[in-house]
This record gives C-alpha cells, sequence and structure tokens, in this order.
C-alpha cells in the first residue's frame, strides 16, 4: 500500500464533541475539554502515525455568531483552515436534532469545492439504535438539500472507542501519497507552554456560570527546572497569568480565602505533572484586563 500523509479538519458548531474525538483518535489528550460551548480558541494539530501514513487531524475552534473581535478572529482561523486541509470531518451530535448552526457550518465547507467531507455523527453511545438511525437519515437527507455527496456517514462514540477505527481508515483513503511529516512519535506540534496554560484554563473553567469561562484567558510568564534540586528530584516552576475582563470576576476565580484559585491550581498541576514528567511549583496569579476580548490590543499580548 502507498504511504499516505496529509490533513483532515475537525469542524462542527461549538460543544459537537470535536477535541474529544480528537483526543481518542490521537490516543492521548492534546485539546482541553469542558461543556462550555467554545471551550477551543486555538487551531490544534493532532499527529497519528500508523506504519502506513501520518494522519494529521485538525481541531478547530467551534463556528459561531461573532460577539467580540476574539470570535471574529476565531472563525477567520477556522475558515483559513479548511482552506488548506486534504479533508473534513463534519461533526453532527447524535443527541441532538440537525440545526440552523450546523447546516450554515455544512454549507460553508460545501463552497470550497473540491474538499471530501466525512459526516462524523458524534455521541453515538448517549442515544438509543433508533434515535441513532433517524440522526443517519437525516444526515442523508441534508446531503440531498445541499445537493452534495457527502465521502461517508460514520457513527461514532469518543467514549467507548466505537467506530473509531473506521473513522480513521477513512480518513487514510482520502489523504494523498507522501511521506511522513512530522518525526514519529510526535502527537502535536503544540508548544509546550500552550499546553500548559490551556490545562490551566481547562481547571479554571470547572463550575463557572454565565459569561467567565469566555473572558478567562492563561499566559505562561516563567517556566525553568529548578536548578538547585538532585538528578533524579527535578521539580518545574511554572508562573501563570489568569486574565478575566472584570474585578467581579476576578473575586470569583480567586473564591472566598483563595479557595477556588487552590482547586484550579491542584486540579491543572495533575495534568501539568503528567505532561512535563516531574513535580511542578505552579504559582497563578489573577488579573484584569479589561474587555480583553473587545480590544486588539489585550488580544495581541494574549497571543490572538
Amino acid at each position: 500500500m502507498e504511504h499516505r500523509s496529509g490533513f483532515v479538519s475537525i469542524v462542527g458548531r461549538p460543544n459537537v464533541g470535536k477535541s474529544t474525538l480528537t483526543n481518542r483518535i490521537i490516543g492521548q489528550k492534546i485539546a482541553i475539554m469542558s461543556s462550555r460551548p467554545q471551550t477551543t480558541r486555538r487551531i490544534i494539530r493532532g499527529i497519528l502515525t500508523t506504519p502506513v501514513a501520518q494522519l494529521i487531524l485538525v481541531d478547530t475552534p467551534g463556528l459561531h455568531r461573532p460577539r467580540t473581535l476574539l470570535g471574529e478572529r476565531l472563525n477567520d482561523q477556522v475558515r483559513e483552515t479548511w482552506a488548506t486541509v486534504d479533508a473534513i470531518g463534519l461533526c453532527l451530535p447524535a443527541d441532538e436534532l440537525i440545526g440552523p448552526g450546523d447546516r450554515f457550518i455544512a454549507s460553508q465547507i460545501i463552497e470550497l469545492g473540491n474538499k471530501p467531507i466525512v459526516v462524523i455523527v458524534t455521541k453515538a453511545d448517549k442515544v438509543n439504535r433508533e434515535t441513532l438511525a433517524e440522526r443517519l437519515l437525516d444526515v442523508q437527507l441534508l446531503g440531498e438539500q445541499l445537493e452534495v455527496s457527502w465521502a461517508s456517514i460514520i457513527p461514532v462514540s469518543a467514549n467507548n472507542g466505537e467506530n473509531i477505527e473506521s473513522l480513521i481508515a477513512e480518513f487514510i483513503t482520502l489523504l494523498p501519497a507522501g511521506p511522513d511529516l512530522y518525526i514519529d512519535g510526535e502527537v502535536t506540534d503544540e508548544p509546550l507552554e500552550i499546553m500548559i496554560a490551556e490545562l490551566i484554563r481547562e481547571a479554571a473553567l470547572e463550575g463557572v456560570e454565565d459569561e467567565l469561562p469566555h473572558s478567562i484567558a492563561v499566559t505562561i510568564e516563567e517556566m525553568s527546572e529548578r536548578e538547585d534540586r538532585p538528578a533524579d528530584k527535578p521539580m518545574m516552576d511554572i508562573h501563570a497569568n489568569l486574565f478575566v475582563e472584570r474585578d467581579s470576576q476576578k473575586g470569583i476565580i480567586i473564591g472566598k480565602g483563595g479557595s477556588r484559585l487552590k482547586h484550579v491550581g491542584a486540579k491543572s498541576r495533575q495534568g501539568i505533572e503528567h505532561l512535563v514528567g516531574m513535580p511542578v511549583y505552579l504559582n497563578i496569579r489573577v488579573k484584569v484586563a479589561k474587555d480583553w476580548q473587545k480590544n486588539p490590543k489585550q488580544l495581541r499580548k494574549l497571543g490572538f
């Protein structure tokens, strides 16, 4: 079999399971997960290398109706990514009816022209067989209405692994012939500092409500191995800044007596230590960057 390599973009509206699916296919966590819509803010590439192919999955932010400059920039990133990949995986959840947002995204993808589209019916484990069959028929009908032939329709569950191998095999058939594009063993090209910042943000998203999840941003100010440690007992020092948009939000993140911030630190440190392979001293400072989602200068400082 001729070796294949290329890029597949995982797309869909917010909270349809794109990041969970990406992590399952790659075999380890490279994208943070949350029940909050619009959790993903960056283009994340996950790399799966097999004996016959190298599949690079591109997890994108959910395309949405933007209310801020940040939202507009994320949507622009998504559309730019679609134009550069070899195929697209459109995620439609089994436990929800196909809605206007799904139709809009599908129509946007179709306008790209010659991109093969695999429709991935996610969260198949959350519905019974009858509902799943109805959703598969809905997907076929959507294709007829939009006058497009889907490359395939595959129901999957990222939770129990149902049909994941079939989905991988389908993606590989859509890739062009070519050599590996990344070194064998790499699972993402995401910088370590960004992955650590995202783990902190993931922990901070737990239990917060209303607009606060969208107002949280994290940057790494300093990161280094502690010099005075013995070789067999290394430790990494990490100093992070957690930004919110208003003073009232700062109080919520810190919590009474600093209790909530301590929880964020303890929760994120577990994932960070697993990532870097050593104990971590983590210091998180909460700062206010007023209305940063709408401020071009603040967006640049935060890496958007």
